[in-house]
């Protein structure tokens, strides 16, 4: 057998074949860490009656069992991703329990929160508190979010602050996604399905061999076609009565080992994601009063009527096309421009990664990371959320054309060592150099409602850009001493230094809004600068009773840069800095977490039966966050004091005695509270302290039940069935106010059914998501434009609420086969 196929073959056989196999080719450590995952369904044979469930992560960037890494890690393979049809982060949270995914929006485009941790997606300016990993290397955007993923060998999810080894942004834990790798053997695979709720088709496929002795290949690609995302509310004033969503990806992955001691992994994806809109699935409740309250523009001179119809649950969304008024006029250049009004979105993504490993000695290996990320992505759509005329027109406000840019270079360096003895140690250094350029066209004030600009024709009320610089510089060193056979001693520290500079330039202000209160036409900031720098301790102290029970107890640090805000408009926060040339006010802090947690990992009967439980403590300074004040049309932008989380994480699986039957379970128990002052916005220019109040996504309970059944008919046939069932007992959506909205307990049901070849050549599927139906709300925030108390035009303050939901039922039928 040539080196690469014997390696590649060495990683499909498990981890147990892959220590035979590292012994005979040099040496564990000189395996392509990025290529080696065995699937967390597969099952190794370990010399008893139950397959052993072998599963492989790089919780501490090297390739450890899930039950010996004493680290809180969830790993779902890629069989049960496919599985369920599962190809969008979202659908991971009911196998996770207290992790929180929103997909969409204008700004960060999504936001992940895991224990009640999370950032923003209403700001591109933060770093996620969950680290977002793709083929090792930590993107910056949550819009790979959006955008789906497909061809996955696992995902990872590490729960608690990761700095050491995953670095800055990730405060509250990383989201770990690994892509296939080529095969051993030429291998062809296709994939379609047909969803019968949402009316879309997916269509997928990959071939993957070894071109030489020395090179294998991987191309795959994958394209998603969804023509009712979204069913507007009948009546809606829109062009677009369903809107779609369509997603293309590419991938291709070569893997070069020209010699024992050497091994490079190139993958260069391309990604293009296309919708009605950037709004997404975003309900409007219409609060306390009951009332479908209005769009309240220009002090009451303009009052638009809302036209929805409080109806939450019905999966109808009123989003109405811009106002005639406003949609004509965008400021040049700008992909809104000529489309009168009309929502849409588009996002292009380039992502490449090259990690190569080599082995300086037996006994030390250095291991590159290489990533690059270009993306350029352009929205419209119009954030009064609602509104409608007389006689049809639509009435769309607030609208903008956010263009977000970024163009991010990473390179990690890791030096590790395989000793025989009880030391070993790991060096490394990370840098990152990223450009982010938000640039947007806003309305908020809705001038044009009194005319256009009457020198340019524009109806926009102004053109702002925000381009911010950021250099980050890490270094890091962990060792592991073995003080026993059975006692491990782990730890290290990163030391991270991270400088942002932004400038703003506000090329355009409506005629109409020159003067007193706003920046003047052609405005430029000059740069705007922050600084900072940080070391984030870790330690970890693990003991081995035996081959099958290992306890662990950790200390922990995070880190997460804080930086400029880039949501200041010009008709506040913005004039007031430029008129005192002091920009202090757009800074936030950044944030940090230190806290630890105990736990224990275990198998019972043979290896049949696995339980580990984690109880952790944390305690997160200065929580970055934002919120909008629909009222007065400004974001809002401050670190939380203090936030305290504690609880505990139970995971099990069981290979019962019937044969083919397995069942998992996951339960969380979660206590996340405000423990320091945090003040926000109240009404009538108060504040409100949230101190003491519960932190939002954060349910107290969440847990999961699932199982998976085969069944052999004949030597040519198998049947399989499975099921999840996710509970969670409600939480706060929002951090506003001591009375947000609460969703109440849910559970939601997957369950799918296949007949099909047991070595996997063909197989038919009938898969079920969310298969009640249910429909809840992830976050939520005031809908803008709301009428204020007291108001001129007699009307009753508006409380109606931006409530961001999940999608609903989907059901597909799928056929796949491999050659």
């Amino acid at each position: 057998m040539n080196t690469l196929r014997a390696r590649i073959a060495c990683r499909a056989g498990g981890l147990r074949t892959a220590l035979l196999c590292g012994a005979a080719l040099g040496g564990f450590a000189a395996m392509p860490s990025a290529a080696f995952a065995q699937d967390a369904e597969d099952a190794a044979q370990d010399g008893n009656d139950f397959g052993e469930r072998v599963i492989v992560v790089q919780a501490r960037r090297q390739n450890e069992t899930l039950q010996e890494v004493p680290v809180t890690v969830t790993a779902i393979g890629g069989e049960t991703l496919e599985r369920y049809s599962i190809d969008q982060v979202a659908d991971i949270a009911s196998r996770v329990p207290t992790l929180n995914v929103q997909v969409g929006g204008s700004g960060s485009g999504g936001q992940l929160s895991l224990r009640g941790v999370g950032s923003s997606n209403i700001s591109a300016a933060f770093d996620s508190a969950v680290a977002f990993e793709y083929d090792g290397v930590v993107v910056s955007t949550m819009r790979m979010v959006q955008a789906g993923f497909f061809d996955v060998e696992q995902v990872d999810v590490l729960r608690g602050p990761q700095s050491l080894f995953f670095g800055k942004s990730a405060t509250a834990g990383v989201l770990s996604l690994r892509s296939a790798n080529p095969t051993p053997n030429w291998e062809v695979g296709v994939r379609g399905s047909y969803e019968f709720e949402e009316k879309g088709y997916l269509v997928s496929g990959y071939i993957s061999g070894p071109l030489s002795d020395t090179l294998g290949m991987r191309l795959a690609a994958q394209y998603n076609d969804i023509d009712e995302f979204q069913l507007l509310q009948p009546g809606t004033p829109a062009v677009n009565q369903k809107r779609g969503l369509k997603d293309l990806i590419v991938r291709g992955t070569l893997e070069w080992e020209p010699s024992d001691r050497f091994s490079a992994n190139l993958k260069v994806q391309y990604t293009r994601n296309e919708n009605d809109g950037a709004i997404g699935t975003a309900e409007i409740g219409c609060g306390p009063n009951g009332l479908p309250d209005p769009v309240f523009l220009l002090g009451g001179g303009v009052v638009i009527p809302g036209g929805h119809d409080c109806n939450v649950q019905d999966q109808r969304y009123f989003i109405p096309d811009a106002a005639p008024q406003l949609a004509p006029g965008v400021p040049t250049p700008s992909a809104a421009a000529g489309r009168n009004g009309v929502p849409f979105g588009k996002t292009d993504i380039w992502f490449g990664r090259l990690q190569f490993e080599l082995d300086l000695s037996d006994t030390l290996s250095l291991t590159s990371v290489t990533g690059l990320l270009n993306m350029d992505a352009v929205d419209f759509d119009c954030y009064s959320y609602v509104g409608v005329f007389p006689g049809g027109i639509p009435g769309g406000a607030g609208c903008s054309d956010p263009i977000n840019s970024l163009e991010q270079y990473s390179q990690e360096l890791r030096l590790a060592s395989d000793f025989d003895g009880a030391f070993n140690f790991m060096l490394g250094a990370f840098y990152e150099d990223r450009t982010f350029i938000f640039d947007t066209a806003q309305q908020g004030v809705n001038i044009s409602f009194l005319g256009a600009d009457p020198i340019t024709g524009f109806t926009y009320d102004w053109d702002k850009t925000h381009t911010t610089k950021t250099e980050a510089l890490s270094f890091f060193g962990s060792a592991m001493i073995d003080l026993t056979d059975k006692l491990e001693l782990s730890g290290g520290v990163r030391w991270t230094d991270e400088t942002k500079v932004q400038t703003i330039s506000v090329p355009y202000i409506h005629l109409f809004l020159q003067g007193p209160g706003f920046v003047q036409p052609g405005f430029f900031s000059g740069p705007i600068n922050f600084k900072d720098d940080n070391f984030s301790p870790e330690v970890t102290l693990r003991y081995q009773a035996n081959d099958d029970l290992n306890f662990f107890a950790s200390y922990k640090t995070g880190f997460k840069s804080g930086g400029i805000d880039n949501s200041a408009l010009p008709s506040n926060s913005l004039s007031q800095a430029a008129i005192s040339g002091d920009f202090s006010s757009l800074i936030f802090q950044s944030e940090e977490a230190e806290g630890g947690e105990i736990g224990f990992k275990s198998q019972w009967a043979g290896r049949s039966f696995t339980l580990n439980a984690t109880a952790y403590y944390y305690v997160f300074t200065d929580l970055q966050v934002q919120n909008f004040n629909a009222t007065t049309i400004q974001f809002v932008t401050s670190n939380a004091g203090e936030l305290t989380t504690k609880g505990v994480d139970i995971e099990s699986r069981w290979i019962t005695p019937v044969d083919g039957l397995n069942l998992s379970a996951n339960l969380s128990y979660l206590d996340a509270q405000y423990t320091d002052t945090f003040l926000q916005p109240g009404g009538a220019g108060g504040t409100i302290d949230l101190d003491g109040r519960r932190g939002s996504q954060a349910p107290e309970w969440a847990g999961n039940i699932a199982f998976d059944w085969t069944v052999p008919v004949n030597d040519n046939l198998e049947f399989f069935m499975s099921g999840n069932a996710a509970y969670n007992d409600g939480y706060i959506t929002d951090e506003a106010t001591l009375n947000d909205y609460v969703q109440p307990s849910f559970w939601t049901l997957d369950g799918t059914i296949s007949v099909g070849a047991p070595d996997g050549k063909w197989k038919l599927s009938l898969i079920g998501v969310n298969l009640t139906d249910e429909i809840f709300v992830i976050t939520s925030g005031g809908r803008p434009f709301l009428a204020p108390p007291g108001n001129i035009a007699g009307l009753p303050a508006g409380d109606d609420l931006v409530l961001t939901q999940n999608r609903g039922r989907q059901v597909f039928v799928e056929a796949s086969f491999k050659f």
